[in-house]
């Protein structure tokens, strides 16, 4: 397998052509950009081996603690963390629970200690909603499924990287051509 550093010099490269791709499909700079930041962040930040103490792990820093739980309960190079389809589409999905669950938590604990109401699902939709308005006027109606389409490739460029390595140490080239 590559190393960590051939992984992200090759991310960051195949981030210029995922935004010229997209540039070609939407016209748009504004979602190229979004592409090509996406791409970066999947290929650097969401790649399949936040399961093991990588690279990518460790970027996370503080915030490793959120990757506990997905390290305990995928095994490495299994289709959960290294597939295609599910791979990055679990982790992305992962992530917003984990996000979703520490900020339900701390709204109500916040609400909890300030003698506040506590929040329930219609709130936090109705907090939600100008984010979101925001997001469509100014970044496009497309940003949420081109950010997901970047941090998906962006992830894949390393299960496809993986997988030209493999085929070359073993000789099998041609199958994977």
């Amino acid at each position: 397998m590559p190393s960590g550093k051939t992984h992200d010099v090759i991310t960051i490269l195949l981030a210029v052509p995922a935004f010229a791709a997209a540039f070609a499909a939407t016209k748009s700079l504004s979602m190229s950009a979004v592409m090509a930041a996406a791409f970066l962040f999947g290929g650097l930040m969401f790649g399949p081996d936040l399961d093991t103490v990588s690279r990518q792990y460790s970027r996370w820093r503080i915030f490793r603690f959120i990757w506990l739980p997905y390290r305990k309960f995928f095994k490495h190079r299994s289709r959960f963390s290294h597939g295609l389809l599910f791979g990055a589409f679990g982790r992305v999905v992962y992530f917003m629970g984990v996000v979703t669950l520490i900020v339900v938590f701390a709204a109500y604990f916040y609400s909890a200690y300030s003698g506040g109401k506590l929040p329930n699902l219609f709130d936090f939709a109705r907090v939600w909603e100008p984010v979101g308005e925001w997001t469509r006027l100014h970044l496009g109606e497309q940003f949420f499924l081109t950010a997901f389409a970047g941090l998906w490739f962006g992830a894949a460029s390393h299960t496809f990287t993986d997988m030209a390595g493999s085929f070359i140490k073993t000789g099998r080239i041609a199958k994977f051509l």
